[in-house]
């Protein structure tokens, strides 16, 4: 059978990490997307299909690593949705489909589940899973097994139901007729699902349990932490220098070249990247993933947060944040992850207010960013790439693109 995974969109609710595909996000090393196929080989499937962008950035990522299984190719010029995505993977296709969000890293807990319901060779079967915010999803109405309808975005209190769509479907060759029947726009897929309930039905495989999704750069932790849960390995490199005073706790893997001073303590599971740098009497704890040549400073704690490549810090508190490649990051900085009056989190994105569902959020940080000594974030600050953030700022709100951005005057010499 084969599988067509779906990694051709803009991905522009993920700012400010959105350089590139967010399926490219690393963790424990690789990026998210390999998890997914390796899964898919793991469950038999033998031919890959991808949908990416014209900046063939899947691809190139892909081809760095060894994978033991086909891929084919589909680009995708402008993002013109799932079902568009689709349809442009037409000739490739054979009689049955499985569809993957890019994101489903879980595909080889749920493949069985979706098999069971196919009973013939028309059968369309979508698997769906709970949510506590269903006005953010595809929410389904569902009649014992089958889906009667499907409403994207419901309004808060009109929800037919807390069942989602995952992004995972099992299709036949013939629904793409369908969706060369609806109108060709983002929502072209949820018309096409409509239209062959009312022809043909479509099945629902229900995993019984929220699942995670990947819309917004927070939506990261929960998909970190089933990875860290399934595949992370307790190791320690032979070719990592771990000072005698150091403690380490817990499942931790800690990858080679890595430099770990005196009084370091790591509380697993977290990962530790290649040429990984911790100063002395640093904290790294609960879930931190630090890509490959980051530096944490003497003193500083790192927890829940993930690092992409070659982030430097120095004293400071980095909780429940995540931080783009290649940032610096001055000593003392503090980003803070509980609000004063416990409530949660809310963040603004593309112009609308966002409740993240999290009372626990640090700062999300784009690529290349710079921040000064004693500067302090507040929860849930989204701060753009290639960024100057000045010593002792306080950031209350978001700071989009190469800004410079200074909560003090700097002296000011009149001209003569």
């Amino acid at each position: 059978m084969q599988a067509l995974i779906l990694a051709g969109g803009a991905s522009s609710r993920f700012w400010p990490v959105n350089g590139y595909h967010k399926c490219l996000m690393k963790i424990m090393g690789r990026p998210m997307i390999l998890s997914l196929i390796e899964g898919l080989k793991e469950k038999g499937i033998k031919e890959v299909l991808i949908v990416q962008g014209p900046e063939k950035e899947i691809e190139k990522e892909l081809n760095n690593h060894n994978i033991d299984l086909p891929l084919k190719y589909i680009v995708q010029l402008s993002p013109k949705g799932t079902g568009d995505a689709i349809l442009k993977a037409e000739k490739l296709l054979q009689d049955q489909l499985f569809v993957f969000n890019a994101e489903r890293v879980d595909a080889r807990d749920n493949i069985d589940l979706v098999l069971k319901k196919l009973k013939d060779k028309e059968d369309l079967v979508v698997l769906a899973g709970e949510t506590k915010t269903p006005w953010l999803y595809g929410i389904l109405k569902t009649e014992g097994e089958k889906m009667i309808d499907l409403v994207e975005k419901p309004e808060k209190g009109k929800e037919p139901s807390n069942l989602k769509l995952v992004g995972t479907y099992l299709i036949p060759k013939k629904f793409l007729d369908y969706l060369k029947r609806v109108p060709q726009d983002d929502y072209s897929l949820i018309h096409a699902l409509l239209l062959y309930a009312k022809e043909k039905g479509v099945k629902v495989a229900d995993v019984g349990k929220e699942t995670f999704a990947l819309k917004y750069p927070w939506d990261l932790f929960p998909i970190r932490n089933y990875i860290f849960d399934n595949f992370l390995k307790e190791k320690v490199s032979k070719s990592a220098k771990v000072a005698k005073s150091a403690i380490i706790e817990g499942k931790v893997f800690i990858g080679d070249g890595v430099e770990i001073m005196e009084g370091v303590k790591i509380k697993g599971p977290c990962f530790i990247g290649k040429n990984c740098f911790l100063g002395n009497n640093a904290l790294v704890r609960d879930y931190s993933d630090l890509e490959e040549e980051s530096l944490v400073g003497g003193f500083a704690e790192v927890t829940r947060s993930l690092f992409q490549e070659r982030v430097f810090t120095h004293s400071g508190y980095f909780g429940d944040s995540i931080v783009g490649k290649g940032c610096y990051i001055g000593a003392g900085v503090i980003t803070a992850n509980i609000r004063l009056d416990k409530k949660g989190i809310k963040t603004i994105v593309k112009d609308k207010e966002i409740l993240t569902g999290f009372k626990k959020l640090g700062a999300v940080i784009g690529k290349k960013t710079k921040i000064g000594i004693n500067a302090s974030l507040m929860p849930g600050v989204l701060i753009g790439s290639n960024c100057t953030i000045g010593p002792h700022s306080i950031v209350l709100g978001n700071i989009g693109d190469n800004i410079t951005f200074y909560s003090k005057a700097e002296s000011v010499i009149e001209k003569k």
